[in-house]
């Protein structure tokens, strides 16, 4: 399975709650950007998971959208404080799929990354907002990925 990891674009600073927040003008058009860079260069998922927080959903759907609205899935299990060991576990239900893009948060994804690619620290890893980090997985098990690639949004540009 190949897993893309897209961390929520920019998001508003103060609202009522974290939950709630929304993504920016700027945090809209890097999710745009991503999603152009997708479907650009044949970065296909099978199925786009979500978290349930506000401002994830935002750039799930806006990725969803310039891949002509790729199947979303909102899972509980990606809100903020999701750990690795419930990631792995929880993608056994995607199985059937070969490619799966999971959209999040930090330090989560720093987490679930580490922990695909078998480093000792999550802080080995950091994931910026609107970047998007894919990792081969052989077996959905810690320590057997593989990195293909980091890239930050901003490299994204069209050419």
């Amino acid at each position: 399975m190949l897993l893309y990891f897209l961390r929520h674009a920019e998001a508003e600073a103060e609202v009522t709650t974290d939950f709630d927040r929304k993504l920016t003008p700027k945090g809209l058009e890097q999710a745009d950007k991503v999603g152009k860079f997708c479907a650009r260069f044949g970065l296909i998922p099978d199925v786009i998971l979500t978290s349930p927080v506000v401002r994830a959903e935002q750039t799930a759907r806006a990725v969803s959208k310039r891949l002509d609205d790729r199947e979303l899935v909102v899972e509980r299990w990606l809100a903020c404080g999701m750990s690795p060991e419930i990631c792995l576990e929880s993608l056994q239900a995607c199985a059937k799929f070969d490619h799966v893009m999971l959209v999040g948060h930090e330090p989560d994804f720093s987490g679930a990354i580490s922990a695909c690619l078998g480093l000792p620290e999550p802080d080995n890893f950091n994931i910026r907002k609107a970047s998007l980090t894919a990792i081969a997985m052989p077996r959905l098990r810690a320590g057997t990925g593989r990195l293909e690639f980091t890239i930050p949004v901003r490299l994204m540009s069209p050419p």
